[in-house]
């Protein structure tokens, strides 16, 4: 499973909503879009500032964050950044690769 943040700012109309069924109602719908496209939610914290949530999410790929996303952003309810998150182990992996590359002007 891979790790994604995801950040959501609401909207007028997703707001609304939140004032309507609190904060738990909502997380445990987020657990359940998650759910359906194989995935867990790990963390879920309301925050002040530029962004309104924050959730760390473990999904099976690319494919079912961009499902999560795409059906977020679709309903109008809020606005959705998605980083994808990885291990320390990761990193070590990647600086082992071979990588053909040449600067411009070189």
């Amino acid at each position: 499973m891979a790790k994604f943040l995801f950040q959501v700012s609401y909207t007028k109309e997703g707001l609304e909503g939140l004032l309507k069924e609190g904060g738990t109602r909502r997380r445990e719908a987020v657990e359940q879009l998650f759910a359906s496209v194989g995935g867990s939610l790990e963390t879920f914290y309301y925050a002040f500032g530029d962004n309104d949530l924050y959730m760390i999410v473990d999904l099976p790929d690319d494919e079912a964050a961009t499902a999560a996303s795409l059906t977020v952003g679709a309903s109008g309810a809020g606005s959705i950044k998605t980083t994808v998150l990885m291990t320390p182990e990761s990193i070590d992996d990647a600086v082992l690769r071979t990588v053909a590359f040449r600067p411009p002007g070189s």
